[in-house]
Order: C-alpha cells, then sequence, then structure tokens
C-alpha cells in the first residue's frame, strides 16, 4: 500500500546547495518536518555515515544581523531595520533616473565606460568631433572682433578726475588753476628760448659770427682813408658844445687840408720811431681855426697796418710809459700858405695830445697853437692843459682844449662810418 506523504519513513526530497533535490526517510512517528501545530516536534535531517551527499544536502544557515553575507550600504539608500537596499524614492510619473555621478562639475560624467575611457584606460577618450548637418556655411569673421567695426560692443570705460587740496585744505581738481610760479617760469622759459632762437638767426643771416663781425669792422676802419669823402672824416665845421675853458661853447672850420701820403717827414724822429711798431698805411691832416681866428689847430688821423693785437700792445705802451706827454714826442702841425695858419710851425707849438685806438687801425693826434706866429717856451700836453687850476700860458689860452676838443670830434666822424663806437670821446 503506497505511502502518504508525511509518513514514517517515506522520503521527503530536499535541495542541496548543487541545486539538486534529495529524499531523506522521516523519523517515525509519520509527521512531516514542515507539518506545525501542538505537540509537534522539529524534526531534522538524518545523516547517514558514507554519504558524501548529506553535507551538501544541509541548507545554508540563516543570515544574522551580525554577521551580514551581503556588502552594508550606507546613505539614504541604505535598508532600513537591517532589511535588503531599498530603491530611492522619487515622484509618479518621473522618468526613471540614470546612473550618473552627481559630484558637482562643470560638465555630467556619463558612467558608461566606453565613452569615458579609451581602452579601458584612466585616461578620457578624445571626443570625436561632430560634423555639421546640411551644407557647409562660408566662414565669415566675426564683425565683433574687427577693427573697423561701426559699433564696438566692448564696454566703455571712464575714470574719474583727480583731486587734490589747495591752500586751504578745500579739494579741487588737479591741474585745475596752476600755480603762479609755474606760469611764470614757463613764461620766462618762452621768452628765453625766444631771444636765444632770434640771437642765433641773426648771426646766421648776417652770415659772420661775433669775432667775424668785429674783425670785419677794424678791417672795414682801415679802408675808410679812400672809401670816406673828405668832409666826412674832417668836416668843414666842427661844432663843440661845452668844449672850450669853463664849459664854453666852441666852432672850427677847416682852413686846410693836406694831401694823403705816408708819413715821410710828419713826424719828428723820436715819434716816427715810437710809431714803427704798427707801420704807416696813409696819413690823413687837416688844419682848423676858431671862431675868432686866435688859434690854429691840426688834426692827424695815421692809419696803420698793424693788426688788433698790435694797436692794444702800442696803446698800454703809450699810456703806461707816458709817451703822449712827453715833449719830445708831440706832433708836427701842418702849415698851409695864404691861410690864418700859414705861420704855424714846429716853434708855434703849445699844446697837443695823441690817441692810439684799439678797435681800428688809427692813430688820432692834434697839435694847437696861437694863429699870430708866436713861440712857445713850454708846451703842455692838453690832459693837463685842461685840468682845473692849471695856470701855464697854454692853459690859460685854452689852447689844450682846443687840441682835445677837435681830436675828439674827428674821432666821432670816424667812428660814425666805422659803426657803433664802442669807446666814447671825452
Amino acid at each position: 500500500m503506497p505511502r502518504r506523504t508525511g509518513e514514517a519513513g517515506a522520503a521527503a526530497p530536499t535541495a542541496g546547495r548543487d541545486g539538486r533535490r534529495s529524499s531523506s526517510t522521516a523519523p517515525d512517528g509519520g509527521r512531516d518536518e514542515d507539518a506545525t501545530g501542538p505537540g509537534t516536534r522539529t524534526r531534522y535531517p538524518r545523516f547517514r555515515l558514507g554519504d558524501s551527499r548529506s553535507a551538501d544536502a544541509a541548507p545554508p544557515p540563516s543570515p544574522s544581523a551580525r554577521f551580514p553575507d551581503a556588502a552594508p550600504t550606507v546613505g539614504r539608500d541604505a535598508p532600513r531595520g537591517g532589511g535588503a537596499a531599498q530603491a530611492p524614492s522619487r515622484r509618479p510619473g518621473a522618468p526613471a533616473q540614470t546612473p550618473t555621478e552627481t559630484t558637482a562639475r562643470l560638465r555630467p560624467i556619463p558612467a558608461t565606460p566606453e565613452a569615458e575611457t579609451a581602452a579601458g584606460t584612466d585616461v578620457p577618450a578624445p571626443r570625436a568631433a561632430v560634423p555639421p548637418s546640411g551644407p557647409a556655411a562660408p566662414r565669415t569673421p566675426d564683425p565683433a572682433l574687427s577693427w573697423s567695426t561701426p559699433h564696438d560692443p566692448r564696454p566703455l570705460v571712464s575714470f574719474g578726475e583727480p583731486e587734490g587740496y589747495d591752500g586751504l585744505a578745500r579739494p579741487r581738481p588737479l591741474g585745475g588753476r596752476p600755480r603762479p610760479q609755474a606760469v611764470a617760469a614757463a613764461v620766462c622759459l618762452v621768452l628765453g628760448v625766444g631771444l636765444l632762437t632770434g640771437a642765433v638767426t641773426g648771426s646766421w643771416l648776417a652770415g659772420d659770427s661775433g669775432d667775424d663781425g668785429a674783425r670785419s669792422a677794424y678791417t672795414e676802419a682801415g679802408d675808410l682813408w679812400h672809401s670816406v669823402p673828405v668832409d666826412q672824416l674832417f668836416p668843414p665845421t666842427l661844432l663843440g658844445k661845452g668844449a672850450g675853458p669853463g664849459g664854453a661853447d666852441r666852432t672850427w672850420t677847416r682852413v686846410a687840408v693836406a694831401p694823403d701820403g705816408d708819413c715821410a717827414g710828419a713826424f719828428d724822429r723820436l715819434l716816427a720811431k715810437a710809431l714803427d711798431p704798427v707801420g704807416c698805411s696813409r696819413l690823413l691832416r687837416a688844419t682848423y681855426t676858431d671862431a675868432t681866428q686866435s688859434y690854429v689847430t691840426t688834426v692827424g688821423l695815421l692809419f696803420t697796418k698793424a693788426d688788433a693785437a698790435a694797436m692794444t700792445a702800442l696803446a698800454d705802451r703809450f699810456e703806461k710809459q707816458g709817451l703822449g706827454r712827453r715833449e719830445d714826442l708831440m706832433p708836427l702841425p701842418y702849415t698851409a700858405k695864404d691861410t690864418v695858419a700859414a705861420g704855424f710851425g714846429a716853434p708855434q707849438r703849445a699844446s697837443w695830445t695823441v690817441s692810439v685806438l684799439t678797435d681800428a687801425p688809427v692813430v688820432v693826434y692834434a697839435v694847437s697853437g696861437w694863429a699870430d706866429g708866436r713861440t712857445v717856451d713850454e708846451p703842455e700836453p692838453a690832459e693837463e692843459a685842461v685840468e682845473s687850476g692849471a695856470a701855464s700860458a697854454p692853459a690859460q689860452a685854452g689852447l689844450g682844449h682846443e687840441a682835445k676838443g677837435l681830436a675828439d670830434r674827428v674821432e666821432r666822424a670816424l667812428r660814425k662810418n666805422i659803426g657803433t663806437p664802442t669807446e666814447h670821446p671825452s
């Protein structure tokens, strides 16, 4: 008679670890191991010696909370109460979430390893360029990057005007009101540059420098004896305002002009020797008389051959050695027949003066005497005869003023033909 399931001696199938089912014989009593109820006791499988499948047929132990078989999870997806992991909650109707990395980055990183890495390595694979769809568009430059764009899209930035402080600690814009010192300095600088530029331009237009101009005037003065009319060198009438004794006015009239020539016989031997270092180019002479025709005076212009250095040396010698005051170096007069100066000779010389110029190759001299032909025993230099308190006969007659006054006027006429005078005659 066949046995019922659950009876004693019936074999109960069991599942082993390898997935195969095995049967075992129930113990005596005829109760199934799965039977429950009062008075039911737990049945355990029966092990037979020599049966190798008995160990494999035993079910695995149930996992415990202390030693779980599954790996623990952390976070919002962790199982509650030690149970299985739960899927994150989402609102109804929302699409299913795709596995992506939620780390805060500039772009999402897909979880597909093939799109992120190349050939199983950690190096990201380069992204393939996606060709644009449709016909290729012509490549044109961006107008915003062009210098000729009419509207510059770049923002315009302006800065505020800096501020300073005045003397009363009040704020004011820098550079608003320049200081008076700065304005005065700028004006002086402009004027100085203008004057300097004008001087340089004038010198350039003249064609000569300062030294060349002085040399040209010196050379020009040496040629006046044949380039200037005699009436300009020896005017027919000369006025001497305040030139007489006590500041009295004088008027002189020319009575004779000597022919121009060399210096042979025109000076005494000692005076000719003193003038020999500068040479003699030409000698011009004229004789004047006063308004009363009481006095006669001969004025001479000796044009030398020397340069400015030689003339300066001669002037220093006359000044230091007093050659102009020596009686034996007194010039000779020019005697003219049929004039008031017909009897004016060497014995009638009363006073004289000799002046050596340094800015022109000229020696100016004058000698005076009485027109009646009287002789003079003691001549006196004009520099001494014009002094206050001089008691000699030439000084009392005013012959020193005659010689000096005429020499000064003729020298002035000479300088008028040279240019601006650099020496001022007395």
